[in-house]
């Protein structure tokens, strides 16, 4: 009797059970990203294993490994050898890499035992649970699908599944809730659709594989009707790749969908004597396909279109995931014999990283890049021998709708994974175990044809063993497998920001070293907490900063950490060298926030400055802009003409002068400047709007005036000409005709601060004319387009002005909501809202007193609160 007709024991329905609770498992499990997903998918795993083996010794047969199997071994066996402790002299020759790591960091700080070729070992034996699982996942639905209804049960679990997802995400979007079932927010990502995928790619390659699974079990459902339940959920899954936005992920989904259509349709060209016409098989897939495809068009076409217009296809490709590969190709490279170790890359990449990017590398969105650099040159041997396993899969006889499905998602989420990393996370890879194990099982037919037949035999008793081996491996597995970097980190964190005694500090680091060697935070939090002790701690400081740049030599904060180390010993000139290499790191403001306050010469300035074009105008620009950094400034810009001389920065640095030498009363030296910026500019505007302050500063305020009326003409549309206008005619008393100039500009603002500042102009005119009220309206509106404390603190001042003291207290206290806490100026403001509260309370005893003695006066109380209740409403 066949096995697809013999009854099934329950052992092996028990191993079917396990496996569809694996398929439901991850995509619930945030996709497979939640940390507590290990240990139910070790423990399933193995069960399902066991079970199936058990099931197969009961019902007479014999477990066979299917070729694809082999791969997965060796992905268990590399793992394994990679957490294996080495001595330092086969350490360097098995990685010189992870030896010179424990050389030249480890080892200065006292860690001086055996070390294992993973450079994060913790996130190895994740990944060694991990793949144990998977090859367990797959034999096991290789022995439990050689059943034709289990087959079908464990394929339409994952269909539905994935239509359940799709639906999820529906619902969220049909009721706008953003945050999964209105419990979780993602942090990190705002997906499109908001499903327990956080990532939009993962959800695309996961839909699109369900999708295609779908549809093979929709054309081969018999009789036909009960096909609709499963092109209900291809429809729903397919919608749903649309709606993620995934650009990648739209496209290899229709890969598969036409792959499956081409070898639908290749097959009835092959096939001599069809039992009935199949030649609406490949038309069935492809009608499918456009059906999804307007539906997604329906659903979303607008953001499907502005998603499509900003692929810049190629391009933006390049910029977004290739860019990096070189880099990673190198890291890759560095690590030819075992890798760097599974699961390391995000620890170890750093290192490697040769531009500055504000993201961390998590993986590197490439299958290829992927296992060459953790797994190394055995890692691509083993992912070639799983294409040709899967080749042979494809050439294999015999296979119907359903498995010419499978492998059409396997391969399109495969080529996905060339740009996308879901197969790293457990939803997509069991998804992927299970499917092949199906398509990739024993079948009866090839019993007496061993040589064509990619499964091998394998005892009962022994597979057993294995599998209960395996299962005890992984469990064992997650328990040094389950301390994380992110744990360390924040541990470590919370001492340094409680302050906690240096010492117990270093101890604790040094303990959370030696599990994740290459994590450069945690060196970096060692060296903040040094140096906090000031000079006591500055040393170790710096060694540790040493050890962080070699981990991570674009890390700006270490730079920032040894400049203050350096402070504290005296040496003056090295800190400032590591200011600008922070900043040239890519923190950008500690220049100006920082190392600039601290800077006491110019020639520590001038070790500072940046060599980007723009850095050393900016540095300028706020030198000369603080009176109390203004002489040091204007000392630098002496050295800073002479060096940037000839390129752009020197006519901006002539201007920095002119201003400086004007704020500091100098007028001849800043006349001197001037005509520099004209021989160099004659032409540019800012020139001509500096001689029109030089003009002002030496009382020539008639032709200053008379220039920038000149110039407002030749620029009609310059706003900040028109500005600068404005304020000079208000300081000529020329109210209106300021106005008249702010009007001319309106119509060419493009930003809320443009139109703040108009309007605070407006209100200075109308001040300056008596027409406080209107005043009022303006500065009200500059208060709701740009709210801080300055905004509303003047609107407190003309309402003060017009008696109005319980709003301007109102607005006082606006302000100070807005206002750190602390501070002489807060303290100032409080007392001023101190000061109106009381006024108001002397006004309303006044009028209070008032109606007591005029009956008549009630009625004009009312009228006055409308009126003011008008009045005080908020300007649109």
């Amino acid at each position: 009797m066949a096995p697809e007709s013999r009854r099934v024991s329950r052992y092996t329905l028990s191993a079917e059970a396990a496996l569809a609770a694996l398929l439901v498992l991850g995509p619930v499990a945030l996709g497979g990203a939640a940390h507590w997903l290990a240990w139910p998918l070790s423990a399933l795993a193995g069960l399902a294993s066991v079970l199936a083996a058990v099931g197969a010794r009961r019902q007479g047969d014999t477990p066979r490994i299917p070729f694809l199997a082999v791969p997965l071994v060796g992905g268990v066996l590399l793992c394994a050898l990679q957490l294996v402790p080495l001595p330092s002299a086969v350490l360097g020759w098995v990685s010189p890499e992870a030896a010179a790591l424990r050389e030249d960091v480890l080892v200065p700080l006292g860690l001086t035992g055996f070390r294992p070729v993973s450079l994060e070992p913790s996130a190895t034996w994740r990944e060694l649970a991990k793949h144990g699982a998977y090859l367990l996942t797959f034999l096991a639905a290789a022995q439990v699908c050689r059943a034709r209804a289990s087959r079908k049960r464990l394929l339409s679990v994952l269909a539905f599944t994935g239509a359940a997802v799709a639906a999820v995400g529906l619902g969220h979007a049909l009721f706008n809730v953003e945050t999964l079932f209105g419990l979780r927010a993602y942090v990190h990502a705002r997906p499109p659709l908001v499903t327990p995928f956080g990532n939009p790619n993962h959800l695309a390659g996961y839909l699109g594989l369900t999708a295609t699974v779908a549809v093979g079990l929709a054309l081969s459902a018999q009789p036909r009707s009960r096909a609709w339940p499963f092109a209900v959920a291809a429809l729903l899954s397919g919608a749903g790749v649309l709606l993620s936005l995934s650009r990648a992920g739209i496209v290899f989904f229709v890969f598969g969908q036409v792959l499956l259509a081409a070898w639908l349709s290749k097959q009835r060209r092959e096939a001599r004597t069809p039992a009935k016409p199949s030649w609406g098989r490949g038309a069935a897939v492809l009608l499918g396909l456009l059906a999804t495809l307007s539906v997604g068009a329906y659903l979303a076409a607008d953001n499907l279109w502005a998603e499509a217009r900003t692929a810049d296809s190629v391009e933006s490709l390049r910029h977004g995931k290739v860019e990096p590969w070189p880099m990673m190709a190198r890291a890759a490279r560095a690590f030819p014999v075992l890798g760097m170790g599974r699961g390391a890359f995000e620890a170890a990449f750093p290192r490697y990283q040769t531009e500055a990017n504000p993201n961390t590398f998590t993986h590197p969105e490439n299958a290829v890049l992927q296992v060459t650099t953790e797994w190394g040159v055995p890692g691509l041997l083993l992912l070639l021998l799983g294409v040709w396993g899967f080749v042979g899969l494809v050439r294999r006889e015999g296979h119907g709708p359903v498995e010419l499905a499978v492998l059409s998602g396997v391969a399109a989420l495969a080529l996905h994974n060339l740009f996308d990393f879901s197969l790293e996370l457990p939803a997509c890879a069991v998804a992927v175990a299970v499917v092949l194990g199906a398509v990739a099982r024993p079948r009866e037919s090839e019993r007496m044809f061993s040589r064509s037949t990619r499964t091998h035999a394998l005892p009962t008793g022994p597979a057993l063993a294995l599998a209960a081996g395996l299962t005890a491996v992984m469990l064992v597995a997650l328990v040094p497998g389950g301390r994380r970097m992110e744990d360390a980190e924040a541990q470590l964190s919370e001492r340094v920001s409680a302050r906690a005694p240096r010492a117990e500090v270093r101890a604790l680091g040094l303990s959370l070293i030696d599990v994740h060697p290459t994590d450069y935070l945690l060196y970096r939090l060692v060296a903040m907490a040094s140096v906090g002790d000031g000079a006591a701690g500055a040393k170790d400081a710096l060694a540790f900063v040493n050890h962080v740049l070699y981990l991570r030599p674009l890390d700006a904060p270490a730079h920032r950490v040894a400049a203050r180390a350096l402070l504290h010993l005296g040496r003056r000139a090295q800190a400032f060298l590591e200011y600008r290499l922070a900043h040239e790191a890519g923190d950008t403001r500690v220049l100006l926030t920082e190392a600039m306050p601290r800077a006491r010469t110019p020639e520590e300035l001038a070790t500072l400055t940046p060599e980007a074009p723009g850095q050393a105008t900016e540095l300028a620009r706020s030198l000369v802009g603080m009176p109390e950094r203004r002489v040091l400034g204007l000392a630098w810009l002496a050295w800073a003409r002479e060096h940037f001389e000839g390129r752009p920065e020197a006519t901006a640095l002539w201007m920095e002068e002119v201003r400086g030498r004007l704020a500091q009363g100098e007028l001849d030296a800043a006349e001197a400047a001037w005509a520099e910026v004209e021989r160099w500019a004659p032409d540019a505007l800012a020139t001509h709007l500096l001689r029109a302050d030089v003009w002002r500063a030496r009382g020539k305020g008639a032709e200053a005036l008379q220039a920038l009326e000149a110039l407002a003409k030749r620029f009609p549309q310059d706003v900040e000409l028109a500005f600068t206008l404005a304020a000079r005619q208000q300081e000529a008393g020329l109210t209106r005709r300021a106005r008249d100039t702010l009007d001319a500009v309106a119509p060419f603002l493009t930003n809320l601060q443009q139109r703040a500042r108009l309007l605070s102009l407006e209100a200075d005119c109308f001040e300056r004319e008596g027409l406080l009220a209107r005043a009022l309206e303006q500065r009200r509106s500059v208060a709701g387009l740009v709210p801080g404390p300055d905004s509303h603190f003047a609107v407190a001042r003309l309402q003060e002005r017009l008696s109005r003291y319980d709003a301007a207290a109102r607005s006082v206290h606006e302000g100070l909501r807005l206002m750190p806490p602390g501070g002489a100026r807060r303290a100032e403001m409080e007392a001023w809202a101190v000061r109106l509260e009381s006024h108001e309370r002397a006004q309303v005893d006044a009028r209070r007193q008032e109606l007591l003695e005029d009956p008549k006066a009630q009625e004009r109380e009312q009228y006055l609160r409308r009126s003011q209740v008008v009045s005080d409403s908020p300007a649109p």
